[in-house]
């Protein structure tokens, strides 16, 4: 069966980290031993965002189980962020199969994360569910973005994957001294706000990415 022809998106990775994450994983990726491939890493990223999910549901019984949570952002963002260098590095590309694998494995995984997340007692299940249509919902626009316009971005507003790894680590510190917040006289849920939080900023960066896209969609095949 032929193969049709593929053009790579270009990445456009602009988040606070970027530059200094970028020299970190081409660093790890030519110290990795050879027998350790794109498809070793990209598993080891999957199971580490299962991991972090399961570990917020033991929370809700020890919440020594954040700190567990906390090795498996760590170990996800390794697995995660490294696949894809390591195939750069050692010019053992394969675009499509990459891009598929990746981002089924990240809404999966960030399916189990939220999961985890709103059977914690740390985050209502309504502000979970919340956060993870405005992830899908984005991936979505991203997806669309990548196929219309051969532009793969990877940050919006200077955050990115590592930048929201970096925040969920740090509230899952601050979870050991509060767990919950006062606001105009009432208590809310750390995480509830923190998540409101979340889910209003992707929805202004959805909406921002989908006017943008459009626009520039409507004057590249504007009509006679």
């Amino acid at each position: 069966m032929p193969v049709a022809t593929f053009k790579d998106a270009e990445r456009k990775q602009l988040s606070m980290l970027a530059s200094m994450e970028k020299k970190t994983l081409i660093w790890l990726a030519h110290r990795l031993p050879r027998w350790v491939n794109s498809d070793h890493l990209t598993l080891l990223g999957f199971a580490a965002m299962f991991a972090a999910g399961l570990g917020y549901w033991l929370a809700s019984y020890d919440r020594r189980a954040l700190i567990g949570v906390i090795v498996a952002l760590v170990i996800n963002w390794f697995g995660d962020s490294l696949d894809g260098t390591v195939a750069r590095v050692r010019n053992r590309l394969r675009p499509r199969y990459g891009f598929y694998v990746d981002h089924v494995t990240d809404a999966i995984g960030t399916s189990f994360l939220m999961g985890g997340l709103a059977l914690s007692s740390y985050m209502s299940p309504y502000i979970a569910l919340g956060l993870l249509i405005a992830f899908l919902l984005l991936s979505i626009e991203v997806y669309l973005t990548t196929y219309t316009i051969g532009s793969f971005h990877l940050s919006f507003w200077s955050f990115g994957p590592t930048e929201l790894r970096v925040l969920l680590c740090i509230g899952n510190i601050a979870l050991f001294w509060r767990q919950t917040v006062t606001i105009a006289g009432q208590r809310y849920l750390l995480f509830d706000v923190g998540g409101a939080i979340g889910i209003c900023g992707m929805i202004a960066m959805l909406i921002w990415s989908s006017l943008r896209h459009t626009r520039e969609l409507y004057n590249a095949e504007r009509l006679p």
